[in-house]
């Protein structure tokens, strides 16, 4: 499922919750909504961000971060 379709889901939910409240089904889908979201955002996190960080030297030169 893509994070835009994630979000309506979980946002649905969350209005639904705070009218009439959520049965016990749709509580496990929205916690496992959530973690699927939270997984998602991690990863494109990781390779757009962490994987492109380098480290530039005093002399000019990069040093990619790396995780130790």
């Amino acid at each position: 499922m893509t994070n835009d379709k994630l979000i309506i889901r979980i946002n649905e939910l969350a209005r639904k919750a705070k009218t009439v409240g959520l049965t016990d089904k749709e509580l496990i889908e929205r916690d496992n909504l959530r973690k699927e979201y939270i997984k998602n955002f991690r990863a494109k996190f990781k390779t757009e961000i962490l994987d492109n960080i380098y480290i530039v030297e005093e002399d000019g030169t990069e040093t990619k971060l790396t995780k130790e």
